[in-house]
């Protein structure tokens, strides 16, 4: 091979290894997906330490004392607009169901494109938070625990994955995804100091052991 064919050759060759690179780039999904940004590992390691520790108790939890899913904006329920917010190129009927798009689960990194195999994880259960004091909330109080917004609190995810996180706290379970972790204890600690919640001895032993890494 001459030399000027083999300098051709290294030309393209770079030239489609830099494509395929921008391409890889411009296809990954942000690991944070679009939940609001917690607070940082300093003030949730303060936040944590204000926190009441004390037992939990579900006497008498519900989840219909939890009223959900609200509409959020125009036609827009929680759930449609926490979909359109957490997706890429969501596209969504004149009732807000999303119809098409793609969302990527930074619990466990996977991407979806179908709003069936999305979950809306609340990140502080609500049974958890009934357990840690919402059960002396009113009804409006809890209504706007369930359909939260505004805080790190909801996010949408792999549907299994949130069904088999269920009502755990930290202590006994975490995302798969080891890069999520510190962001989930951050947005976690937010979100108890927030609503004033408490946490178990247990639960606050992880907290302190995860954000240490953050």
């Amino acid at each position: 091979m001459s030399k000027f064919y083999a300098r051709r050759r290294f030309s393209i060759l770079t030239a489609l290894t830099g494509l395929l690179a921008s391409v890889a780039l411009f296809n990954s999904p942000t690991a944070s997906a679009a939940l609001p940004t917690p607070v940082s590992a300093s003030t949730a390691r303060s936040y944590l330490s204000q926190l009441t520790v004390a037992t939990e108790n579900r006497t008498g939890y519900s989840r219909d004392l939890f009223p959900t899913w609200i509409t959020i904006s125009g036609t827009c329920n929680t759930r449609e607009y926490i979909l359109k917010r957490d997706g890429s190129n969501v596209v969504t009927d004149s009732a807000c169901v999303a119809q098409s798009g793609s969302w990527y689960s930074p619990y466990d990194g996977a991407t979806w494109s179908a709003a069936s195999d999305v979950d809306i994880d609340h990140l502080v259960p609500l049974a958890e938070a009934w357990d840690s004091g919402a059960s002396k909330w009113t009804t409006a109080q809890r209504q706007a625990f369930a359909n939260d917004v505004t805080r790190p609190q909801l996010l949408a995810g792999t549907d299994n994955v949130n069904q088999s996180k269920g009502d755990q706290d930290p202590a006994t379970w975490m995302p798969s995804r080891t890069a999520y972790r510190c962001t989930y204890v951050r947005a976690w600690v937010q979100v108890k100091y927030y609503y004033n919640l408490s946490v178990d001895s247990a639960e606050k032993s992880a907290l302190t052991s995860y954000l240490s890494g953050c």
